[in-house]
């Protein structure tokens, strides 16, 4: 009997072993979660170097924004407008988490050019003095919600979400920094 009782605490204890074994050796080998990085990494098809954006930017300086100075007298208009990281990644998470609630699917964000009018709220704009210039607007989207009546329900374009608010009050470049020709 004493053996018998003996072997079964033997048994527990070596099952007990192996099982502590295995648990360690798979958390160990399962490397943590890294904070920050990107759900996918399709972005990388996308970058550009630096010479590519040179190119890009030098051609809207030759057409576009050439029309837009001859359509002002003279006087450029703005030629870059940026956001902090903090401010992406908070308008990111906002859009987000408001399109997760509302079941919504392939959720972007579409970047809109405007123009401030020259009698808009100062309080509406990064600073007053960028009255009469022109921005960018960032605008939350989602793919279409297919129905029976729509003709573009075979459309890849996503939908903008009329109910997630779009985003700006963005730093823009007036006077005299639209009139250089870099990036900076």
């Amino acid at each position: 009997m004493k053996t018998h009782s003996f072997l079964k605490k033997l048994n527990a204890f070596f099952f007990v072993s192996i099982l502590s074994v295995f648990v360690f050796t798979v958390l160990r080998c399962t490397p943590p979660p890294t904070e920050g990085t990107p759900e996918d990494d399709s972005y990388q098809q996308k970058l550009i170097t630096h010479q590519e954006a040179q190119v890009l930017f030098d051609e809207y300086t030759r057409t576009n924004n050439q029309i837009l100075t001859d359509s002002r007298n003279g006087q450029p208009d703005s030629r870059w407008y940026s956001f902090t990281i903090e401010e992406m990644e908070g308008y990111i998470k906002y859009v987000k988490e408001n399109a997760e609630k509302k079941g919504l699917k392939n959720v972007g964000i579409k970047i809109y050019l405007g123009k401030y009018p020259a009698n808009h709220p100062a309080n509406r704009m990064a600073k007053p003095e960028y009255a009469g210039y022109q921005t960018v607007f960032l605008m939350p989207t989602a793919k279409k919600q297919n129905t029976e009546n729509s003709r573009s329900a075979t459309s890849e374009e996503n939908e903008n979400i009329e109910d997630i608010q779009p985003m700006n009050m963005t730093n823009l470049s007036p006077p005299p920094n639209a009139f250089t020709n870099t990036m900076n």
